[in-house]
């Protein structure tokens, strides 16, 4: 795969520029000069690295919006199996912009529910840019208070800019379908796992992400508003939105401080879109870790617990 190298990675896709050049010229000419590219490699590896450390918050929010970062399912196929999806909210429509289904983790059944954003622009436009109607958010809780019915454990995934802010989205009362996944998830009694995997905004993000575990992908990035709407409001110009991220923070780093999320999931040297298959291992273990502490507890005990923790923010 052609990486898609952000602004602030070009000294990174200048070396790897040079060093696809040389493959060609070893490929091509028979000239073997496999150290130099080796040194190459090992050069680009450490300015990566170095890049990488001192990263500041609207760069991740960059990162978090990659166009060529693993999607809601490009984790499900690598992480479950026997994935079979399940549609509409049995009132209005089938909810396009989140996924949801039965499959087996580690042959456990399990109920996985996320937002699928699209890579190509007809994808995106059925997927209405993963920006979820109060159809998809009513699926959800349907299907979740059905796992809660058969004992399943539940894990979320969000990724998104927010809740669709159209006419027909209020018509069909955005807000009340939000509220209620929040107050219908704060008292499932069956594990729930959720999981920030790229953008977490607003009460979109928020409607999949009351659990009993929150976690964030290292590069992710989870907000009330999007940096250039902050900016837009507090400063009126879009020239703050560097500062806009920097105060919001937003980043796993900064949120873990804060107790707002549990744990932050390493992602592969340059963000998770280098490596698909390491970024899913590395979930897969935290989701596995994370399940297996949450089963030993009663239901009772969890369900007390989720709540406490949710009247704890802020505090």
């Amino acid at each position: 795969m052609d990486l898609n190298f952000l602004d602030f990675e070009q000294p990174i896709a200048e070396l790897e520029a040079k060093i696809a050049e040389l493959r060609l010229v070893t490929t091509d000419g028979g000239v073997n000069i496999s150290d130099e590219i080796a040194c190459l490699e090992a050069k680009s590896r450490d300015l990566t690295r170095s890049i990488f450390s001192s990263l500041t918050a609207l760069q991740v929010v960059k990162l978090g919006r990659h166009s060529q970062r693993p999607h809601m399912m490009d984790y499900v196929n690598r992480i479950f199996t026997e994935f079979d999806e399940l549609y509409g909210d049995r009132h209005s429509g089938k909810g396009s912009a989140v996924v949801a289904g039965v499959c087996r983790f580690e042959d456990e059944p399990v109920l996985v529910v996320g937002h699928q954003k699209g890579r190509s622009t007809k994808e995106n436009i059925e997927r209405n840019f993963a920006m979820a109607n109060p159809e998809d958010y009513r699926k959800s809780l349907r299907l979740m208070e059905m796992a809660e019915r058969f004992h399943l454990p539940i894990f979320t995934f969000i990724d998104t800019p927010g809740a669709y802010p159209g006419v027909e989205a209020e018509k069909h009362n955005q807000s009340e379908a939000i509220a209620r996944n929040l107050l219908v998830m704060s008292r499932l009694r069956t594990p729930i796992v959720c999981t920030v995997i790229g953008e977490g905004g607003s009460g979109g993000g928020l409607a999949l992400g009351v659990g009993d575990r929150v976690l964030m992908l290292q590069y992710s990035y989870y907000a009330t508003i999007t940096p250039e709407g902050c900016a837009s409001i507090l400063w009126r110009s879009q020239d703050k939105v560097a500062e806009a991220a920097e105060t919001m923070q937003l980043t796993a780093d900064k949120l873990l401080k804060l107790k707002l999320i549990d744990q932050i999931v390493s992602e592969p040297l340059g963000g998770a879109h280098r490596d698909y298959d390491a970024a899913a291992l590395a979930l897969k273990s935290a989701l596995f870790e994370n399940l297996a502490q949450l089963q030993k507890k009663p239901l009772d005990q969890l369900v007390a617990e989720r709540y406490q923790k949710l009247l704890a923010f802020g505090k």
